[in-house]
């Protein structure tokens, strides 16, 4: 994976994100955290999962503890903040993409302990890879599940994406 490659899929990443929180953020609040069929049972609980994991995979590419340690942590129990925190992690990946080293990007193979504290490593473009992939697919769980409300989920398809461009 080249550097640009994975620069135009971190910012398209960022763009799906505030799409997909626009929608969300008209739902009212109690709508965001009802309980809901799904693998972490609601859309608040969804979106709180994507941003840890988030920050997880960077603090484990920036080589700074992202201080979580569970997939299913809630650090955001309302979603205004939860927002705010999602833009910030959205420039803060694109900006650490649009800095990082292509060398580093290119041939470094991570090495890591998983939240189950099993050893691993990873080449850094599969990281990318898997991270992105990440969050296409549990936004794709919210989408479904913005489905069940009276707001339609919005398209998030890379290509519009790339037409915007």
């Amino acid at each position: 994976m080249d550097q640009a490659h994975a620069l135009l899929l971190m910012r398209y990443n960022a763009w799906a994100n505030a799409r997909l929180y626009d929608a969300v953020g008209r739902l009212a609040e109690e709508d965001i955290v009802r309980p809901r069929p799904s693998f972490f049972g609601s859309i608040l609980k969804t979106l709180n999962h994507l941003i840890v994991g988030d920050r997880m995979w960077m603090g484990r590419l920036t080589g700074v503890d992202s201080g979580h340690r569970r997939l299913d942590e809630v650090p955001y129990a309302d979603f205004p903040s939860l927002r705010v925190a999602r833009e910030n992690q959205d420039k803060a990946m694109v900006g650490w993409m649009e800095r990082a080293d292509p060398i580093f990007i290119a041939e470094t193979v991570l090495e890591y302990a998983t939240s189950r504290g099993e050893q691993c490593a990873t080449p850094v473009p599969l990281v990318i890879t898997h991270m992105l992939n990440h969050g296409t697919h549990h936004r794709g769980q919210v989408h479904g599940l913005l489905s069940q409300t009276e707001v339609a989920p919005p398209p998030l398809d890379l290509i519009y994406y790339i037409r915007e461009q």
